[in-house]
């Protein structure tokens, strides 16, 4: 099943994505040719019945993921956008899944994530502390889901953001991607949103990712609401699954 999916994608990923800096990324035109990831046998039918909201297609497709690449997925959550990315990158590629550790302690579910992925036959999983990501090196990709805000948190240190966004600098190949997805915060809300509300500025992210050596290429409105007020908490039952999302996708200099 991978090698066939390798088949599908290998070359139908194109540079129509790209756009000047800073400018606002149309729909992709070529989410089309991640069908065959979506409707993969070997994804559980929960995940298949989630990629309608979450726009799984468009989001691999703003994220240029390709057959045989090295992905790595930053704080994985229950592991959905992991087993979406081994599908993706085929027999030939690896996806290296990043649960911190502070995570796993929190929450046994999170640690059942990542035992999980580490049982796949492409996925490594990591384990190590939230400041200090024990990413590989020469990765294609790092992409977060709605987790940037995490490196926020009260119980962190002040400059966990800095650490991890200089680690996957550090991790990343030349001409590399880190793409981020996150909860829209109103804008100079304060890096208070994240603990309060779950949720981040846009230009906070920008700034902090930016000053570790990125420059953003991209951002899209795929994953916008703007009938979110955005303030309330993303986990409030009367927003949830329905926020306003951005996505950005920055590149490492070659």
């Amino acid at each position: 099943m991978r090698r066939s999916l390798a088949f599908l994608l290998t070359g139908a990923v194109s540079a129509a994505l790209l756009i000047s800096t800073g400018a606002m990324a149309p729909p992709p035109q070529d989410a089309a040719a991640y069908a065959a990831v979506l409707t993969d046998p070997d994804r559980p039918e929960t995940d298949r019945a989630r990629d309608a909201a979450r726009k799984t297609a468009e989001v691999l497709a703003f994220a240029e993921v390709e057959p045989g690449q090295t992905v790595g997925d930053m704080i994985i959550g229950g592991g959905y956008f992991t087993r979406v990315f081994a599908s993706a990158v085929g027999e030939t590629g690896r996806v290296v899944a990043w649960q911190p550790a502070e995570f796993i302690g929190f929450q046994a579910s999170y640690g059942e994530a990542i035992a999980a992925a580490d049982a796949m036959d492409t996925v490594e999983g990591l384990r190590s502390p939230i400041g200090a990501p024990a990413f590989p090196q020469g990765l294609d990709l790092v992409f977060t889901a709605q987790n940037y805000h995490d490196l926020h948190l009260k119980p962190f240190a002040t400059d966990t953001a800095s650490k991890v966004n200089a680690a996957v600098f550090a991790a990343l190949k030349p001409g590399g991607l880190y793409v981020i997805v996150d909860h829209a915060a109103l804008p100079g809300a304060g890096l208070e949103a994240a603990d309060s509300l779950h949720r981040i500025d846009v230009a906070d992210v920008k700034r902090e990712v930016e000053a570790a050596g990125f420059v953003l290429e991209a951002e899209s409105a795929i994953l916008a609401n703007p009938a979110d007020p955005h303030t309330a908490n993303v986990l409030d039952p009367a927003i949830r699954g329905q926020t306003d999302q951005f996505m950005l996708r920055f590149r490492k200099p070659a």
